[in-house]
């Protein structure tokens, strides 16, 4: 399937390592220009130094999407290094496991920065841009937590739901003006974010074993999901292809959530 994407310019937040790099492979791949951002200067160039293999032009910044004024430089950074964005990928998150008793109030705050405020930052950053795109396009990576309710990840479940508000409001508001926006929502997938939890609540267990209960107890497929099986999604939504998709919520997750 030819995506046409090609000689397109992207965005993609927390795009070092996990899902956001393999978005911006698959990205390369399609022929796209790419910036990536996170927030340690060896994993972003390390990431920036693989992407530049495709011959595509890569920018790549250290930026925290909880500070502004990182997340404002490095869109503007981007912006002039790619001659504009087609693209936006508010890929950018981290999950902070807890339930409403051992949650601070910092531990709060943080987590709404990290997911809801990331996505309001980098959108209202990059939308001037976007509205002089011929193709724009705003693309959420949020999570089935949002819609399935999981005392253990409370923070994630309170704040995700938030995240698929911005999306559905997001996508009215723009839709006159040609700005797509939607949001893929993922379920257990393979990245550094799991080894982390994993680390936390049972270092017992080797990640393979870790991953297997997981996904036996949540995931009708029976497996945690891979990062392109992620990334394949994120480069359609981008496309020509998905041109009268906006406001949606999909789903990569295994069958997991127990919702309609």
């Amino acid at each position: 399937m030819d995506l046409s994407l090609k000689d397109r310019r992207a965005i993609v937040t927390g795009g070092s390592k996990g899902i956001g790099l393999a978005v911006a492979h698959e990205f390369v791949g399609e022929g796209v220009d790419v910036a990536v951002c996170a927030r340690h200067a060896d994993e972003v160039e390390a990431a920036a130094a693989r992407l530049r293999r495709s011959g595509r032009t890569v920018h790549a910044a250290v930026a925290d999407v909880t500070d502004p004024e990182q997340v404002s430089a490095f869109v503007e950074g981007a912006a002039a290094a790619l001659g504009g964005i087609d693209i936006l990928v508010n890929n950018a998150g981290g999950a902070r496991p807890g339930s409403f008793a051992s949650l601070t109030d910092e531990d709060w705050q943080r987590d709404l920065d990290v997911k809801l405020f990331s996505q309001i930052r980098c959108t209202r950053a990059a939308l001037p841009y976007l509205r002089a795109s011929g193709a724009p396009r705003v693309i959420n990576v949020n999570a089935v937590y949002a819609k399935y309710p999981d005392p253990a990840f409370f923070a994630t479940t309170v704040n995700r739901a938030a995240c698929l508000n911005f999306n559905k409001a997001l996508a009215q508001e723009l839709g006159p003006e040609g700005v797509l926006v939607n949001s893929v929502n993922i379920g257990f997938v393979a990245t550094p974010q799991w080894s982390n939890i994993r680390e936390r609540r049972a270092p017992e267990l080797t990640e393979e074993e870790f991953f297997a209960r997981l996904a036996a107890q949540e995931v009708p497929l029976g497996r945690f999901g891979r990062v392109e099986e992620v990334s394949g999604l994120v480069a359609f939504l981008a496309s020509d292809r998905a041109s009268y998709i906006t406001g949606a919520v999909i789903d990569v997750a295994g069958g997991m959530g127990k919702y309609v």
